[in-house]
């Protein structure tokens, strides 16, 4: 049974029984994930000498820039991982031969633009690159650090072993790329279960190795607070696991942040709320609705001008700690029942002239909003905040993640708001599908809205809730599905898609990010990592 209809009859039932010898899907050599915009490769082929080889900067900056240097050095390090050549001990081994045999020595690393070290990504960062492997170009050039990051991690991925594991090719090569979308994002939860750092900053070489560019840390929710506050440190004293262990400290939130920049990325804090903020009232339950039909704690209180206040004040501890423009405020899955219970609320609610539930939250919404306007940040919100018809600048970021999200995405972008996609990419449901072959026949363009439109989707976010997620799986339940995500929001949209050719992508893909210490499970089923 060939390759094909062994992966037919996988996608089909499920299941696979054929005894054939051998890997369920053959992967590539020195293919690049995820896909370049434009590459053209030939069977041609250079020989990489890893004690030659140097990447050698090209002077057009005025200065020299650390930030370029590093990062050379890190990729030459990280290709290390990548081509350790066998070792053959039989006596008489014939060595290899290859004809008409060039080999690279160097590439020419050329910063068009400006070298800033200290530069922070955004999401008007140019990641654009170009590169060139041939007999008599071999340069690597981009208009920013950002490029020069994304062309480096291709660079890496054109480097394969040959079948007898002695030398390290590349195939001659033109790669003309940049992402299709702006935001190309994660979500992490650590609040179900707290992350340690480490895994948050595999996590982020994850992302680097796929030119994902935005680290959406959803840091606090009902269960746990474990952020630090400088100016409320009780929220985290009281809020959190473990005072101690399972908290992140300024400094944490400031190493988390240096070591994303390094690798472009974005880091994107979210503070969910009127709901999702239970860990908060252990300190401070005066800010949250009493709730006495369910003897809790319910969602923040509106009808308190301290509640806006606090917020405020915690909200300027955030944007003490986060560099980013963005700020997820949530408004998610706000259970009107304990507003509905407390009479405080309904006085509040006769006194605005405020008619129902849906325009309570709306007015809680828009004041965060202002507020977090006037700290120099702009906002994201859950499609629910959209839905309820909070008043929003044109520059906020609708998140949609429900089911039916075409519509949702339609409607939004008719709306002149910008948009972000999550629903088909949410990590933490494996039992409806959650396969990579299900993430990949989504595509943020499926919504019927005329151009104009669809410029308004500016990405989307493949997302891991933390509630069956700790430091002990978080990798191999992310990866590599997440690599679709960055796939399908980098890569041209490839309209009807062959599975065959992006999986043997992964198979690859996935046995590099396991060379590369990402404990990434099999993509495919049955097969090896060389």
């Amino acid at each position: 049974m060939n390759e094909f209809k062994i992966f037919v009859l996988v996608l089909g039932l499920g299941m696979c029984n054929a005894s054939s010898p051998g890997p369920l899907i053959f992967a590539t050599k020195g293919a690049v994930w995820p896909k370049p915009q434009q590459h053209n490769t030939s069977d041609s082929f250079f020989i990489l000498r890893p004690r030659i080889f140097k990447f050698n900067i090209l002077k057009n900056i005025s200065s020299s820039c650390n930030f370029l240097e590093n990062s050379l050095a890190r990729y030459w390090k990280l290709l290390q991982f990548d081509v350790t050549l066998k070792k053959y001990q039989q006596k008489n081994k014939k060595s290899e031969q290859v004809d008409g045999l060039m080999y690279l020595e160097y590439l020419d690393v050329n910063l068009t633009g400006q070298c800033d070290d200290q530069a922070f990504p955004g999401i008007k960062m140019d990641e654009s690159y170009r590169l060139w492997l041939l007999p008599n170009r071999k340069e690597l050039q981009a208009a920013s650090i950002w490029g020069i990051l994304r062309g480096l991690e291709t660079f890496s991925h054109l480097v394969y072993k040959s079948d007898n594991g002695q030398s390290l090719r590349l195939n001659a090569t033109m790669i003309k790329d940049f992402p299709r979308y702006k935001h190309r994002g994660l979500l992490i939860d650590t609040s179900r279960h707290f992350i340690p750092l480490d895994k948050i900053f595999l996590t982020l070489d994850a992302m680097s190795y796929n030119k994902m560019n935005v680290l959406h840390w959803h840091i606090v929710d009902d269960q746990s607070f474990p952020y630090v506050s400088t100016k409320f440190p009780e929220l985290s004293d009281k809020g959190a696991y473990n005072r101690y262990t399972k908290v992140y400290f300024p400094e944490d939130i400031r190493d988390v942040i240096e070591y994303a920049r390094l690798r472009g990325i974005r880091v994107l804090p979210e503070f969910d709320s009127p709901g999702h903020t239970s860990s908060w009232g252990l300190s401070h339950p005066e800010i949250l609705t009493s709730c006495e039909i369910l003897n809790i704690y319910g969602p923040m209180d509106p009808s308190k001008e301290d509640t806006f206040t606090f917020l405020n004040q915690l909200f300027s501890d955030v944007r003490d700690s986060f560099k980013d423009d963005f700020f997820h405020l949530g408004g998610d899955e706000v259970d009107f029942l304990c507003w509905k219970a407390d009479p405080n609320i309904t006085e509040f609610m006769k006194m605005q002239h405020i008619n129902s539930y849906e325009d309570l939250e709306s007015y809680y919404v828009q004041r965060v909003v202002d507020m977090v306007a006037k700290l120099n940040f702009k906002s994201i919100v859950w499609e629910e905040v959209f839905e309820n018809d909070v008043k929003l600048p044109n520059d906020t970021l609708v998140h949609v993640w429900k089911m039916n999200w075409n519509d949702t995405i339609k409607k939004v972008t008719a709306s002149g708001k910008y948009a972000l996609l999550s629903s088909c990419w949410y990590l933490d449901k494996l039992e409806s599908g959650g396969d990579w072959r299900d993430f990949y026949l989504c595509d943020p363009t499926d919504f019927d809205g005329v151009p104009a439109q669809q410029e308004l989707v500016l990405g989307g976010e493949a997302c891991m809730w933390g509630e069956t997620v700790n430091e002990y799986n978080i990798i191999s339940r992310v990866w590599p599905r997440a690599c679709t995500t960055a796939e399908k929001l980098w890569s041209a949209n490839l309209g009807k898609h062959d599975l065959i050719e992006p999986a043997q992508r992964l198979e690859e893909h996935t046995c590099r990010m396991n060379r590369r210490g990402i404990g990434a499970q099999p993509p495919n089923g049955a097969g090896y990592c060389d």
